[in-house]
Parts: C-alpha cells; structure tokens; sequence
C-alpha cells in the first residue's frame, strides 16, 4: 500500500528534517551533511528511504548527485498537503537558519571565485569557445529596442554587441571585480551601458524594464537555474526576449573541478520547461560545436 510507504517514510524526525530543507531547494550530498550535522552514512541512508518511498527525487550530474523534494505526483500532492505542518514547526526553525548560511555562503565562495578569475576571464572562455563568436551568434538574433540586460555580464565583453540593437544597456553581476573590469573597457564609454551589482537571482532591476534580456553562459554556476529564468521573466516585457546561451550536457568532470561549474551543462527539455515555466515560448534552437567535444545550445524566446 502505498500510502503506508509513503507514512512509514515520514515516521522519523531526521527525514522530516531534510524534507523541510529540500522542499524549496536542491541540494547535494555535502550541502545536506553540512546542514544536518550528521555523517554521510547516516544521511544517505535516510535519503534512500525517502527516495524509495516516491517523497524525494534526485538527480545525478557527472560524479555529483543533488536531492530536491518530489513536487509531482502523488508523493508531491501530499508533501504539498504537509508543506505548512512542516515548515511551520519550532523545531525546524534552526534548520532554516542552517540552510541560509549553506546558501549565503555560496553565494560568498562564487562572488570570491569569480573576483579571482577576473583578470582571466577571457582566457578561460576562449578556452571553451575557441574561435567560436557567442557574442555575434546572440547580437544577431536581438531585434532592435529600447532596453536589453546581460544578466551575468562579467567583463563586459557582450555589452558593446548589445547596444549595436539598444538604445540603453544593463549589466548585472555578482563580482564586483568583474565590473571593474568591464567599467574599464573603452568600448562601454557609453552613456548608455549601466552596470548594476546583483544576484542574477535576485535582480536589481524593476519589473518589466527590459525589452531583450540575455543569460550567457551562466546558468551552469547557478544552484536554481530555474529562479534565475523565472527572474528574467520578471523584468522583461511581454512581447519581449529571452536568450539564453549555455552548455549542452556533457560529462565533463573538469569543467566542475577546474571552473566550478554546478551543473555539467542541460537538457533542452529541462530548459524549454523552466522557459515555459517563467512565461516564455521557444522560438528558435540552435547548437553550435565548440572545443573538447563540448556543444554550446542558444535559445531565443519570446515573454507571453
């Protein structure tokens, strides 16, 4: 009987715990012991029951497995139900404590990673791209408008490409060192280039501001890709565009270990639906061959 499966999973403090922390986000394996204060023994363990039981769900990235609780489904429909029980219990309150400072430290070490890799930056890209043009590939598929955002600018290299299709240009990004860097490009000399410090996922922008927004090779970094997808959907127009450009999957361990990326590229289905779920219709797909057997996939969208 399922439903018994589904109760006998939920009969124990430690898993109603990592329910709690892993209703809202995806974490992995370190992230949950780290949180939890347990060993990795005990953790997974508990993981498995849960997962067995239909009440979480995981996803393996290369050497790398993330957990994140089940939404859909009958296990979904009832961790819905629970939901404020739950997350409304005293207990719990210190665990959400614990799961902001896994978070805001992350942010901390990727705002730290990123300030380091500034000065090579475009050394690094040019070590995935080669001679490949991201930033001709996206300009060209920008119509022309009054305001466009490079979410995740970094040193600025795409913005000068941006305002041949804007009369105004955004840049927002995490690392203060990168912007410094972009400020000092001749190229965006430029009353009409702005550059914002911000979380991609928490955007410093109004809503409905930009006509184009663009995600360059970012989103790989992201813990949430989805909250950053849903932020753009936020503060473009309707009618407006979306383009995203990022790595296809691949299995390319160094690409975490060397660069620190999150995720070991997407699915274009995962992508169509987290564009589908921001408000956002595919309208164009196209993939591009790149260095070491990588591809870069580039989705041009439209805000409904």
């Amino acid at each position: 009987m399922q439903l018994a499966l589904y109760f006998k999973a939920l009969a124990d403090a430690t898993r109603l715990r990592l329910l709690n922390i892993l209703y809202t986000h995806e974490l992995n394996v370190n992230e949950i012991v780290s949180i939890m204060g347990m060993g990795q023994s005990r953790i997974s363990r508990h993981l498995k029951i849960l997962t067995d039981s239909g009440l979480l769900k995981y996803r393996r990235d290369g050497l790398w497995v993330f957990y994140r609780a089940e939404k859909e489904g009958r296990g979904g429909e009832l961790l819905g139900l629970l939901s404020d029980f739950i997350r409304t219990d005293r207990e719990m309150s210190a665990d959400y404590e614990l799961l902001s400072n896994v978070i805001e430290e992350g942010y901390r070490q990727r705002t730290r990673f990123f300030d380091s890799l500034a000065p090579d930056w475009n050394d690094i890209k040019q070590s995935i791209f080669g001679d490949f043009n991201i930033s001709e590939a996206i300009v060209e598929r920008i119509d022309r408008c009054d305001v466009a955002a490079d979410l995740g600018c970094g040193t600025g290299e795409l913005l000068p490409y941006i305002k041949q299709k804007a009369k105004k240009v955004i840049g927002v990004d995490k690392s203060p060192k990168m912007l410094e860097m972009a400020g000092r490009r001749p190229s965006l000399n430029d009353k009409g280039i702005e550059l914002r410090i911000g979380e991609i996922e928490h955007l410093p922008m109004r809503d409905r501001e930009a006509n184009a927004a663009v995600i360059n090779m970012v989103l790989h970094y992201l813990p949430s890709p989805e909250r950053a997808i849903y932020e753009a959907g936020r503060v473009v127009k309707n009618g407006g565009a979306l383009i995203i450009a990022d790595l296809d999957k691949h299995r390319d361990e160094q690409m975490r270990t060397k660069y620190s990326h999150r995720w070991l590229g997407f699915s274009r289905k995962n992508i169509e639906r987290w564009l589908s779920d921001a408000g956002f219709n595919l309208s164009e797909f196209s993939q591009f061959d790149v260095l070491n057997g990588l591809k870069i996939d580039l989705y041009v969208s439209v805000k409904k």
